[in-house]
């Protein structure tokens, strides 16, 4: 074919021939598509929403989304596209930070279906995927061969093979096993029409024309590209030159190309030998520079890893050694003995402030967590300030890496900015985000000046504007500062003869938007949303809360890890609305009003947001602490209010008053629950899920059983010798033997009384969480008005729930009531206030091993640190589950929540409980993960002071 291109002075940002952003789909071109493929497409107003954005500072309103099922769909779908003038954009984990991942036209959502490893062999070292296998999928099939993919960035447990192939992906171990482009072997493309290439090294260039225009221009693309490790920036179109080793290789000049050639169906990578064993060393330095300039000495070691961080990205103690900066390098070897010897080598070479080789996987792990987390702890200053990509990646010549990095500081500060570099020193590309006002013109235009100077700077010292996440929208603008405008004309006329129709991913790398259009936030109110909750760490206002989510995405990691919770209702669907980002995207849009534009009183929102547990574990498990739990109560309170709500709102949203009203009657109350057709009725009319079965009330509260015990001689000397218990709603009512328990361990541990609580004390809990936040304060003012507590006493709180409410929602409900802020710091739980009031009492010790589930929302708000340590002192061995046992208060039992709460429990909860030897001990603090194991698995689990209490009653 004849070779097309347009003229390379055509500037103009790229658009596509459909309507404005914001418009919807024609109907012909829907009609046309659903005809022509079997994968779902769906053009409404939420798949529109949550893929706006990926992790960059960019959105782009697309027109659908289309979920093919192979690749004659893919090829299908992109004929009817170029027969309708519409745009495609190919997306995979959507984690990218340039902004190639979002398009106003056809997303395809490759992570739906096309996830299968297709071919995997040890001997020859390949594997064949499709684009949507998670890279962490491929390493644990690689793994039992004892093979890897080498290339490993930081969203290693939600990226995608096609994503990784379309940025060049590099990650940690890049010193050892290169980039993803040194990694790929052969390629399957579908280009925008449908046709199809194969391609593979030594065989031919790609399209027709591309052998021409390599050899019209060979001295310029031989002399064009600065030589680094870590050169992502522009059209790897020296690969296609002909001494390029193995002949020209399309495929490496494919990889990069960020969705503007084609889109890939089929890849055949390269695996690599995994070391048996690993060590790491940690190496400290008084700054970032210091720790840069260290970097290239370490390199003829030959570690698999050279990273750098500075102290600014470390949110928590972590045994790191001395220092302000750190270089994590990672050693491997056929023995730990021998991973050890190399690390230690490298430890006595290195010239550091401190040091320390680290052995044990767990400690490993722990500090690898903080190095993978800094593109979320990033997004924050230490003050709270919000700081954004924009110059997220470059690499220079790791020689030149301490020096770019004092020039970059200087630059930062001339301009008034603040920034957190950090990343892979040993290939000299650095990651950082800056602290740029995005929400103003003056500050967009700063923005924009000290993007130009950047590049400018990179270029002095050497370097790529890009050294691992591609140029997208963020870069592209400046890449006639890296290469010259021949040499970008040259890239130009590669992307036509590729997509002479410029329908792949348009205004990305060829012929890009300018950098600072499209910026998402420019779509949000530009005063405070008027809402209930106080929003502390956001100033006050719910769009910086909701601005929170960058997109990294840990939320859709399909395996909790750890102790970790955040996201379950994601891993039991596998959708994107159910992620803790998809529903930040939509309330993002909500507030935005172009695609979802009925407010608070969204439908998309609202149906997003009932299969989030309200677990919390987003709180804690985000890095950059998205709290979902909150907005959900926030958008719950708005769209309902002055509305009918849903029943279970007011039957299990409004418990504590139904408990307290029945207990009078419970007897004949859980008589006629067991009668099966009444207890069926009862469930339909409170909105209750007919799967389960109606708690059985208390004969016994444990407010009364404690006055009548109270009566019979005991006695309180002083208000010093008391100990204040907390009598939630699911002790008071439905598990009072708990509280009896909690009473017996804390006064012979203590020595102190546990006085009876005042009557009518709620959290709010329930309130909360069905968003009957009117409701729920006036319930906080009355607990606050008749809690008894004196200044800096402690209060013990046996239900975790309960407790995280008293914490959090409390004081962010409350924000002006002094008192608020006080009870949340006085809360305790059960082996907190041992810890700390009774640290010389010996515990029963039990000697038998524990399994259960620790509280989701202990984990995000409580931490269990107590916990953990009071069971070892006791003798039970064991971790108990993370993740949520998916009943999480309300929601198990709200009806059309069945399937969702049971896949949550099976994820970890059920399997380590019927794993559990004989003879272990189920334990579980929350009143929920109780009843959970006893309806699905007919095991009945403990609170710890149930267990303690026993102990010392066989002591006795």
């Amino acid at each position: 074919m004849a070779e097309q291109h347009r003229p390379h002075t055509d500037t103009r940002p790229a658009t596509s021939r459909a309507a404005s952003p914001a418009s919807p789909a024609s109907p012909a071109f829907v009609a046309a598509l659903r005809s022509a493929v079997r994968g779902a497409s769906d053009f409404g107003a939420a798949a529109r929403a949550l893929t706006t954005m990926d992790a960059s500072n960019y959105r782009r309103v697309p027109l659908g989304v289309f979920a093919p099922l192979d690749a004659d769909d893919i090829a299908a779908a992109l004929a009817v596209c170029r027969e309708h003038g519409v745009p495609v954009v190919a997306r995979g984990g959507g984690t990218s930070i340039a902004g190639q991942a979002t398009g106003t036209g056809l997303v395809l959502d490759l992570t739906r279906h096309l996830r299968t490893i297709l071919d995997l062999d040890p001997a020859a070292r390949t594997a064949v995927v499709q684009p949507g296998v998670i890279l962490d999928d491929l390493r644990a099939a690689a793994a039992p061969h004892g093979l890897t993919f080498g290339p490993d960035p930081s969203t290693h447990s939600r990226c995608t093979l096609g994503g990784m192939i379309g940025n060049n992906s590099c990650g940690a171990h890049s010193v050892a096993w290169g980039t993803t482009a040194d990694n790929v072997r052969k390629l399957s493309v579908v280009r925008y029409g449908g046709e199809r290439l194969h391609l593979e090294q030594g065989r031919g260039e790609g399209p027709e024309g591309v052998g021409a225009l390599v050899a019209a221009h060979l001295a310029l693309l031989r002399t064009g590209y600065p030589a680094l490790p870590r050169r992502i920036s522009g059209y790897a179109l020296d690969a296609l030159l002909p001494e390029h080793p193995g002949g020209p290789d399309p495929v490496r000049a494919f990889c990069g190309s960020e969705g503007t050639l084609g889109v890939v169906t089929e890849a055949t990578v390269r695996l690599v030998e995994a070391p048996r064993a690993r060590a790491l060393v940690v190496l400290g330095y008084a700054d970032e520079s210091a720790a840069a300039d260290a970097a290239p000495g370490l390199l003829p070691y030959r570690p698999l890893t050279v990273e750098g961080m500075a102290a600014d990205l470390v949110t928590r103690s972590a045994g790191l050694p001395r220092g302000a900066a750190w270089l994590f390098v990672e050693t491997g070897g056929d023995t730990p003995a021998e991973a050890r010897a190399h690390a230690e080598r490298v430890l006595r070479g290195a010239d550091a402030v401190d040091g320390a080789v680290v052995t044990d996987p767990a400690g490993q792990r722990a500090l690898w967590r903080i190095r993978e987390d800094a593109a979320g702890t990033a997004t924050r200053m230490p003050d709270g300030a919000e700081a954004w990509p924009g110059w997220e990646d470059c690499a220079v010549p790791p020689a030149r890496l301490g020096a770019y990095l004092r020039d970059f500081r200087a630059l930062l500060a001339e301009h008034g900015l603040r920034g957190t570099p950090y990343g892979h020193f040993g290939d000299g590309c650095v990651h950082v985000r800056v602290d740029f006002d995005l929400l103003t013109d003056a500050g967009v235009a700063r923005f924009r000046r000290f993007s130009e100077q950047t590049a400018s700077l990179v270029v002095e010292h050497g370097g790529s504007l890009s050294g691992e996440h591609g140029d997208g929208q963020a870069r592209a603008e400046l890449l006639p500062r890296m290469y010259g405008g021949e040499l970008v004309a040259l890239f130009h006329r590669y992307k036509d003869l590729w997509d002479p129709d410029g329908g792949l991913n348009p205004g990305i790398l060829a012929r890009p938007a300018p950098l600072d259009a499209n910026l998402r936030f420019a779509v949000l109110p530009g005063r405070p949303v008027d809402v209930e909750f106080g929003y502390p760490q956001d100033g006050g206002d719910f769009a910086g809360a909701v601005r929170r989510c960058v997109g990294v995405a840990k939320c859709r990691t399909t395996e909790a890890s750890g102790a970790g919770v955040m996201c379950p209702s994601f891993r039991a669907t596998g959708e994107e609305a159910h992620s803790t980002r998809g529903r930040a995207r939509l309330l993002h849009e909500m507030l935005a009003g172009e695609i979802v534009t009925d407010g608070w009183r969204s439908e998309e929102v609202r149906d997003a947001l009932d299969l989030c547990l309200s677990c919390k574990g987003c709180r804690s498990d985000c890095p950059v602490g998205v709290d979902m739990a909150t907005y959900k109560a926030e958008f719950l309170h708005h769209h309902y209010r002055g509305r009918l709500r849903p029943a279970a709102h007011y039957a299990m949203g409004r418990l504590p008053r139904w408990l307290r009203l029945a207990a009078p009657f419970a007897r004949p109350l859980n008589a006629l629950a067991r009668l099966r057709p009444l207890a069926a009725l009862v469930k339909r009319l409170a909105g209750i899920a007919p799967e389960r079965t109606i708690p059985v009330l208390a004969t016994q509260t444990y407010s009364r059983w404690l006055r009548a015990r109270q009566g019979k001689g005991t006695r309180v000397l002083s208000t010093n010798r008391v100990v204040h218990l907390w009598a939630d709603t699911f002790t008071e009512h439905l598990s009072p033997q708990v509280g009896r328990a909690a009473v017996r361990v804390l006064e012979e541990a203590t020595g102190r009384t546990v006085l009876p609580p005042p009557r009518g004390l709620c959290c709010g809990l329930t309130y909360v969480s069905t968003g009957q936040l009117d409701a729920a304060r006036r319930v906080m003012r009355r607990t606050l008005d008749r809690l008894d507590l004196l200044p800096g006493r402690p209060l013990v709180v046996l239900e975790p729930s309960c407790a995280a409410t008293l914490r959090t929602d409390l004081p962010e409900l409350l924000p002006d009531d002094p008192r608020a802020a006080e009870l949340a710091s006085a809360v305790r739980t059960f082996a907190q206030y041992l810890e700390e009031y009774a640290p010389d009492w010996t515990p029963p010790r039990l000697d038998r091993p524990a399994a259960g589930q620790t509280h989701c929302h202990q984990h995000a708000v409580l931490g269990d640190a107590a916990e953990r340590g009071l069971r070892e002192r006791m003798g039970l061995t064991g971790e108990l589950s993370g993740g949520c046992c998916g009943l999480a208060g309300n929601f198990g039992f709200e009806k059309g929540h069945w399937e969702v709460s049971v896949a949550c429990a099976e994820e970890r909860l059920l399997p380590a409980v019927r794993e559990a030897e004989p003879g272990t001990e189920l334990l579980a603090d929350g009143f929920s993960c109780r009843t959970q194991l006893d309806q699905l698995a007919g095991r009945r689990a403990r609170h710890l002071a149930e267990v303690v209490a026993e102990g010392l009653e066989d002591d006795a």
